[in-house]
């Protein structure tokens, strides 16, 4: 994709003499060209509630609200809040806008129909599962993300940065990078460079029991290059497993063999269906899927 470059024209809309707030992850996206980019890609509607997040001093959200029907700007800094509001007041965009102050990890999110938003990157990873796990389902979310995280969300099986946020968030959603956004078209500039996706969650959602599934990711990501067999005869690994199998027996009233043994149930188990050899590296959502059936068929579990 082509890299944004810096518009040297581009004007930041903060008020003179404000100083951002690094532990926030205050970095106000300054280049009109990439705002108005990332609104272009939510294709919002006139009917559609947006949420924003970490709004700032408004150079997103006064386009958003230009071609919204409202949009609720989530900020945990009430100096930023109040830039936004006087920004705003007395033009026709006023009421379409809400503010919601506080943490937005901590707080329920409301309905929504579209997600655009310049992301504080400290939150990145928990405010991407918080978004995926929301219901009702939302459309789609644009979202800037620091260039790493972003490549690490788009990361097919074989790369380099394919990783358990990878599975875990490929599972939920169908995630495409959209642009490169280069450090200078911040203000102040980030110690890193930009990327920003476009995440549209799958709906309905898969059927699997996501703290199970998060379970197996775990422990397969640990040592990805590590084959199966080798992961599934590390001793921790049995021994959670093998509390866990005689947990599930006795709450289903089930016999547990008296030469029952997890590390031969689980080599055989692997063996059996040629997965020993496997890697978590080279395995899709669908392999992990499977792999997950297989296990709790047999009454292994992951919790």
């Amino acid at each position: 994709m082509p890299k944004v470059k810096k518009q040297k024209a581009s004007r930041d809309a903060a008020a003179p003499g404000i100083v951002f707030n690094k532990s926030f992850g205050q970095h106000i996206l300054k280049n009109p060209l990439v705002v108005k980019s990332m609104v272009e890609k939510a294709a919002i509607k006139s009917t559609d509630i947006v949420l924003e997040i970490g709004p700032g001093t408004g150079n997103m959200t006064v386009k958003l609200l230009e071609v919204a029907k409202k949009v609720i700007a989530c900020e945990v800094d009430p100096r930023m809040a109040a830039e936004l509001t006087k920004r705003v007041q007395g033009t026709a965009m006023h009421s379409k806008l809400h503010v919601m102050m506080g943490d937005v990890l901590k707080n329920e999110l409301p309905y929504f129909d579209c997600c655009v938003a310049n992301m504080p990157y400290q939150i990145s990873s928990p405010f991407v599962f918080k978004l995926l796990l929301h219901r009702p389902f939302f459309r789609c979310a644009i979202l800037m993300f620091q260039r790493e995280f972003a490549q690490r969300l788009v990361a097919q099986p074989g790369d380099k940065l394919y990783c358990r946020l990878s599975v875990n968030t490929q599972l939920l959603a169908r995630i495409d990078h959209i642009m490169k956004v280069g450090k200078n078209n911040f203000r102040p500039p980030p110690k890193v460079e930009s990327s920003v996706v476009r995440i549209e969650p799958r709906n309905p959602a898969p059927e699997v029991n996501f703290t199970e599934w998060d379970g197996l990711l775990r422990i397969v990501f640990a040592r990805k290059n590590k084959t199966l067999g080798a992961q599934f005869r590390n001793k921790s690994v049995i021994d959670m497993l093998e509390k866990n199998y005689r947990v599930h027996c006795s709450m289903n009233n089930q016999p547990i063999e008296s030469d029952f043994n997890m590390k031969s149930k689980l080599t055989q188990l692997l063996t059996d269906n040629e997965l020993d050899v496997k890697r978590a590296r080279m395995m899709d959502t669908d392999d992990f899927l499977s792999l997950l059936h297989l296990f709790n068929s047999h009454g292994i579990h992951f919790t």
